[in-house]
């Protein structure tokens, strides 16, 4: 029986965290893993939302931060 994986999707949310949903492991550098906090009802999460703006305390995931150091998106590149 073949087994097809869901995908996983990461989208930045604008001047805000990345959202990734679906089957994710987080790793340090070292290679161990970063367990992903389960969801309120104990079940596994979903999806997680990662930091961008390098100021949580609970990195790599977002705790709201960017919304009190002023976190803006880098502009869009221009051709």
């Amino acid at each position: 029986m073949i087994r097809r994986m869901s995908a996983t999707t990461i989208t930045p949310k604008a001047n805000g965290p990345l959202i990734v949903e679906g089957p994710v492991r987080i790793l340090r550098a070292d290679g161990t893993e970063i367990p992903v906090p389960p969801r309120k009802d104990g079940s596994p999460a979903q999806v997680v939302v990662l930091c961008r703006c390098g100021g949580s305390a609970n990195k790599p995931f977002c705790d709201g931060t960017h919304k009190r150091n002023g976190f803006t998106d880098a502009p869009a590149p221009t051709n």
